[in-house]
């Protein structure tokens, strides 16, 4: 996937003040409207300008969009930072009134389906809001990282969002606030939490919208989920596979015995029923079974795998005909 340069698609420099960027995407518009241009890149032209543009006139993805940094080049290959839009609240969703056809798969990634705040208002111009009379505030979202242990105890969290507004200037603008969340037992990847009024404020005394936060799990150094079911690689000794063993293993919610049978191979799966995400049906615990060699360090190490070649006259490929 390339990264688009949507400052230079729009010949903008990057602290260009909404005004700027609005009279730059128009005349340029204009210029390579299909309907009316008789470059032959028009119709390639005007999608790129209408996606740059969707991206720069929104200050909440125009500051998302600026922290990915100045050091990419446009066409470099690119890959979203881990966490990509973790925090970031906003009133809408990725597209507008566009067709998300229209949209490079850059853009798709960072603001479309399942990316950038992705909410129920998809398809609310920022810009459409009135203020006129009483109004219940608008809902937000916000995608935010818990780690996998608060899904099996449920917790208390201190999360900080960030969202954007334009100054008196016209650019914008990151604010943050602190607010306090309770993460239900149980939950999983892509559930969303609702904070009942935590939302836009309400024009007129209307009540203020809704704040919606999509839970995402950060990596862990030892397990990785598919649904409910979380997974464990176990390194074990080549003796300890052979001849089995009872080891200690860790678990989300503490260190349990484990029985290896005798002559288990790389890759087995042993299930710890019901030590998954928690449920009115658990999730299961696999333990994935690797095997670690232990280093020929020392004259006594590599006397012990000469003997062992000896001993066991073991053909590792004899399955590949050669």
């Amino acid at each position: 996937m390339e990264y688009r340069d949507y400052y230079k698609i729009l010949g903008v420099a990057r602290d260009a003040d909404q005004d700027t960027i609005k009279r730059a995407y128009r005349k340029l518009a204009r210029k390579y409207h299909p309907d009316v241009s008789k470059d032959p890149d028009a119709e390639t032209r005007f999608k790129e300008l209408n996606e740059a543009n969707e991206v720069l006139k929104d200050p909440e993805k125009r500051a998302a969009y600026d922290q990915l940094g100045n050091n990419w080049q446009a066409g470099q290959d690119f890959r979203p930072p881990p966490g990509w839009g973790q925090g970031f609240e906003s009133q809408g969703g990725g597209y507008t009134q566009m067709d998300p056809e229209a949209f490079s798969d850059f853009f798709e990634t960072l603001f479309g389906r399942g990316g950038f705040s992705q909410g129920a208002a998809a398809g609310q111009d920022f810009y459409s809001r009135s203020g006129r009379g009483a109004q219940r505030g608008g809902n937000s979202h916000a995608k935010i990282l818990i780690d996998l242990e608060d899904s099996y105890v449920g917790n208390a969290r201190t999360i900080t969002l960030k969202h954007s507004e334009f100054d008196a200037d016209g650019r914008p603008r990151l604010q943050e606030r602190n607010i306090q969340v309770k993460i239900p037992k149980g939950i999983m990847p892509g559930q969303q939490i609702r904070l009942s009024g935590q939302g836009e404020p309400g024009t007129g005394g209307a009540a203020a919208g809704d704040l919606y936060l999509e839970v995402e799990f950060k990596p862990h150094s030892l397990y990785h989920l598919d649904g409910k079911t979380v997974y464990l690689d176990l390194p074990v000794a080549p003796w300890e596979a052979a001849l089995g063993a009872t080891v200690r293993v860790p678990t989300p919610t503490g260190t349990v015995d484990l029985k290896i049978p005798p002559n288990s191979r790389a890759g087995s799966k042993l299930r710890l029923k019901g030590r998954g995400l928690p449920a009115t049906e658990p999730g299961d615990l696999f333990v994935v079974l690797q095997i670690a060699l232990p280093p020929a360090d020392s004259e006594a190490a590599k006397a012990a795998y000469q003997q062992m070649a000896k001993t066991f006259q073991f053909k590792p490929r004899a399955g590949l005909g050669v």
